[in-house]
């Protein structure tokens, strides 16, 4: 055997497919956990957005019934007739009380009849 002379060896097709198809499949398995961690990260991050949503809910929902019980406060008639008194303001007379007529198209004062008011549209 001379320098000269070397081994020839011969490619297997089905080798090379075979290689190929192995790195496809590794290839496929590597994207697929990739894709499921991302997920994983993804369902996390909405996780913990959820919670701060649900506070600032709660939160709000607190601020809401404390401003429902203000209102409720500042329209309680006592309330009022406290203010109106510090203000100086009295309850009317009954001389100084008037009763206007409904608005009713024609201006003939029915919506106040169905009220039992007949007696203020007599005077």
């Amino acid at each position: 055997m001379t320098n000269e002379q070397r081994l020839h060896r011969e490619h297997d097709p089905r080798a090379r497919r075979i290689l190929v198809g192995a790195l496809t499949v590794a290839a496929l398995l590597v994207g697929g956990a990739l894709i499921v961690v991302g997920m994983r990260v993804q369902q996390i991050q909405l996780a913990y957005r959820l919670d701060e949503l649900r506070t600032q809910h709660a939160r709000a929902q607190g601020n809401v019934r404390q401003l429902e019980i203000e209102v409720a406060t500042l329209r309680s008639p006592g309330r009022l007739e406290a203010r109106a008194r510090q203000l100086g303001l009295v309850a009317p007379g009954r001389d100084q009380i008037r009763l206007a007529r409904e608005y009713v198209a024609g201006g003939t004062g029915l919506a106040a009849t169905r009220f039992g008011r007949v007696e203020a549209l007599a005077k």
